[in-house]
């Protein structure tokens, strides 16, 4: 048994407020990331392959807010920060802060294959892209029309600089494949109009990514600083594997500390067998499923999406 979960993250996404073209579009987007990940799993993959593989193709449509319309900084930069994990080993590899990789996960994927090293950031992250021979990207292809637009509306603001909202998240992943491994992939541009060097979950191994074949694997989504706080993808992992908590349960109990916190988002997990759960607090979430026995299956508004 084999299953993939992907998502494209959570904020404050109600039907009748969201455009019926952008719904379409990233309708369209889950789909695809999906049908790149099944395809590794249907052929007897692994999940690392697989997820990255659906990571990839959400990196790589602007409906979302990594790689390809990503967000921007205050200052109008592209940072992008992504991680990936395999639970086999809990190898794992993070970038956080780079500028010029088009699929920043599948650099995360080279810190954690080429280097002794988990997480790279900034210049040397880049640097590090470059001497690997990754392809690269300008600003024409990061920054598109929307983001420009979107940080022009936050900056003219006189009550905040910060997208509190968080109204266009993370992508990621998760699967676990036929061999019973897991594995787990996250990618963003963080927030809008972030500062100072700002850092989310993403890219912290614990928080917003995990994988651990002797539990799940996690990817996350939503208010970063509550996340890395709370260490939801450790912890939602830690009670699987010792408290014998079923994946509901531990989603719940995790995804209600973050909110007496004070913050919103959501989780897809999949564990060694198939078994496999999202969950988010806010009005939606970009998300899909797929798996050995069941069809493709995407939503993004509330409950009602995934009748």
């Amino acid at each position: 048994m084999w299953t993939l979960m992907v998502h494209g993250g959570a904020g404050i996404l109600r039907a009748a407020d969201y455009p019926a073209d952008q719904a379409a579009g990233a309708r369209a987007g889950l789909n695809a990331a999906l049908a790149a990940g099944a395809a590794v799993l249907r052929g007897g993959g692994l999940a690392l392959d697989a997820v990255e593989a659906a990571v990839r193709v959400l990196e790589d449509d602007p409906h979302f807010n990594a790689g390809r319309g990503a967000v921007l900084s205050y200052d109008g930069c592209v940072c992008l920060d992504a991680a990936i994990m395999d639970g086999r080993g809990r190898q794992a590899g993070a970038v956080a802060g780079v500028g010029g990789t088009k699929n920043p996960v599948s650099l995360a994927r080279r810190v954690m294959e080429q280097t002794p090293h988990v997480l790279l950031s900034g210049s040397g992250a880049d640097q590090f892209s470059r001497e690997q021979a990754l392809e690269q990207a300008g600003e024409d292809w990061f920054a598109t029309p929307e983001r420009r637009r979107q940080l022009a509306e936050l900056r003219a603001r006189v009550d905040g600089w910060f997208d509190a909202e968080m109204k266009y998240g993370t992508v990621g992943a998760v699967a676990a494949d036929a061999h019973g491994h897991v594995a787990a992939a996250t990618s963003t541009g963080g927030v809008t109009g972030k500062r100072w060097g700002r850092i989310g979950d993403t890219p912290l191994i614990g928080a917003g990514t995990y994988a651990d074949d002797r539990a799940c694997a996690v990817s996350a989504t939503g208010s970063g600083e509550f996340f890395i706080r709370a260490g939801v993808g450790h912890e939602i992992a830690a009670r699987l594997r010792l408290g014998e908590q079923s994946i509901e349960a531990a989603v719940a109990d995790v995804l209600g500390d973050v909110q007496a916190l004070g913050g919103t988002g959501g989780v897809i997990v999949a564990a060694p067998g198939g078994r496999a759960h999202w969950a988010f607090t806010t009005p939606g979430m970009f998300r899909g499923r797929i798996s050995a026995d069941s069809p493709a299956h995407v939503g993004i508004f509330g409950p009602e999406d995934d009748a």
